[in-house]
């Protein structure tokens, strides 16, 4: 489990009653996409012909481009998911990681989960400390606009996110 119990209203975009902006949940929907691409290539070391995850990146920059709906970015998050379940270690976590950024255009919150199962990803194909440096990388991508909401967001949910942002 990646996200919290009570929603938290920074997460949630103006017109559903949080404080988020439209234009901040697209640069959250980005960065996830940057961190799950950052390791779909152990996905697709393992199973080289499904695309599935790699569409699900691509699905939540066409959302953040307004080509798609949210739906159908969530759809693509969702079989990226079903891509990772026949799977262990590097290759099913980098699956989770992009299905998790392409529901981001649904649920913002998701961010974090492309985060952290980018980083499971990187400890299961090397080990904890390439895990650090894959958490100062994708920190290192942050835009400026939500860095501060991104770094708040992993210290309040580290310990739900199996502790991948200590360090």
């Amino acid at each position: 489990m990646i996200l919290p119990r009570v929603r938290d209203p920074r997460f949630i975009t103006i017109r559903r009653g949080g404080t988020l902006t439209d234009s901040d949940h697209r640069l959250l929907a980005l960065w996830a996409a940057v961190c799950a691409e950052h390791v779909v290539h152990f996905f697709e070391a393992v199973e080289p012909l499904d695309r599935r995850p790699r569409e699900a990146i691509e699905q939540v920059r066409a959302w953040v481009r307004g080509e798609i709906r949210m739906s159908e970015s969530r759809a693509a998050g969702g079989h990226a998911m079903a891509a990772a379940r026949e799977l262990s270690g590097a290759a099913r976590h980098a699956a989770y990681a992009a299905g998790q950024a392409a529901v981001v255009a649904h649920v913002a919150a998701h961010e974090l989960g492309a985060a952290a199962y980018a980083i499971k990803a990187v400890r299961a194909a090397e080990d904890e400390s390439a895990g650090r440096s894959e958490c100062r990388w994708q920190r290192e991508q942050l835009p400026d606009a939500i860095r501060e909401l991104v770094l708040d967001d992993q210290r309040l949910r580290n310990e739900i996110c199996w502790s991948v942002f200590e360090g």
